[in-house]
């Protein structure tokens, strides 16, 4: 494809010379379009604020494993500098990091088929962010719903909560990713990034895919066990309306003892009208990959308390290995250093490709890197 392109380039060039007195322009975006040609790639980020919640895990860190395990190339990132937009203890955020990525390989995440790393260690993010930045406009930032619900949090609002949807942007860029798999709170960020992708190829040429966003609903629909009309959260202050991955099982059991239903004791699925108990259908489900209608026709006989029991036990089986190995993956904290070094180097090795190409179009000082 390569060598293709060049001696096209080279024709092209020599036309568009010979035949400028005749108005015969190079044809520059079939010029790019040949010579970039996109393959397939998965990318997506976790921030390090604790241990997922099953929302997390079945909306996103599940996904992450299928994909990678299909053989697609994928590359994961632990998304540390997006976690201090807002304020960050320096020893928690740093245990945070360990215990997040303990997780994500107790989940599945295996950093031989994907590219697994620290976000902080690959620099090029906040050189392409900065770039990025520059293309948009405060008004297109000031749209993202996101930044209005944190900002009534923060007395005094940092920058990096404005501008950190640039950077998230340049996370997906910098590796020229086609898929993201989000959850639906973020698909609002996803075309943002679109966006960019589409203002900075009209403006310098084709150098980036316009990524696409997987959406899985199950983590926009697992719900909060005590606010069952509320998403489950990892900020919600009150642990009772999660169950963490890595919650053992009295915990899990007395989560869903305690998660709040109605004063109908049937068994039924119905989001709308009956949202505890349905939400802990879907859970069960999720966790035996059976439907939900098979799931109310088994457990006909039984009344909402004595179902808890049995959703406790799914639940409890279904995260027993993944509490294991995270156990294990915990204890080692040298080995989950390396793991993500390693990952880091090989996520430089892309990203310095990347923005290289970016300086050089961009009409920035480039020089070639021996």
């Amino acid at each position: 494809m390569c060598n293709v392109f060049n001696c096209n380039l080279i024709l092209f060039v020599y036309l568009q010379g010979k035949h400028a007195s005749k108005g015969f322009r190079m044809n520059q975006e079939f010029l790019c379009k040949m010579h970039t040609v996109h393959k397939p790639l998965v990318f997506s980020g976790v921030q390090p604020t604790g241990v997922p919640h099953l929302g997390n895990y079945f909306g996103a860190i599940k996904k992450w494993s299928i994909l990678q395990n299909e053989r697609k190339k994928c590359i994961f990132s632990i998304v540390d500098l997006h976690s201090i937009t807002l304020p960050q203890d320096p020893q928690i955020l740093k245990q945070n990091i360990h215990i997040m990525a303990a997780c994500l390989l107790a989940c599945g995440i295996n950093p031989d088929l994907s590219v697994f790393f620290l976000q902080s260690q690959v620099p090029y993010h906040t050189e392409l962010a900065w770039i990025l930045g520059c293309l948009t406009t405060t008004t297109r930032l000031a749209q993202l719903p996101q930044y209005k619900d944190k900002v009534g949090s923060v007395e005094n609002i940092p920058l990096g909560l404005y501008i950190y949807p640039i950077l998230q942007s340049a996370d997906i860029l910098m590796y020229k990713a086609t898929e993201v798999p989000v959850g639906e709170d973020q698909v609002q960020h996803i075309q943002l990034c679109q966006h960019l992708a589409k203002l900075f190829n009209n403006k310098y040429g084709i150098i980036f895919p316009v990524p696409s966003a997987i959406i899985d609903e199950n983590s926009a629909r697992i719900k909060s066990l005590r606010l069952p009309d509320k998403k489950m959260s990892k900020s919600d202050l009150n642990v009772r309306n999660r169950i963490e991955i890595t919650d053992p099982p009295d915990v899990i059991t007395k989560r869903i003892k305690e998660a709040v239903t109605d004063f109908t004791s049937a068994v039924t699925y119905d989001p709308e009208q009956r949202p505890g108990v349905s939400n802990l259908i879907l859970m069960h489900s999720l966790c035996t990959g059976k439907s939900c209608q098979s799931i109310c026709e088994e457990n006909h006989s039984l009344d909402t308390g004595q179902y808890k029991m049995v959703v406790a036990e799914a639940v409890v089986e279904y995260f027993k290995p993944i509490r294991l190995e995270f156990q294990r993956h915990v204890a080692e904290p040298s080995h989950i250093v390396q793991i993500l070094q390693r990952g880091s180097e090989r996520a430089s090795e892309i990203a310095q490709k990347t923005i290289d190409e970016v300086k050089n179009v961009v009409g920035l000082t480039h020089f070639s890197r021996s």
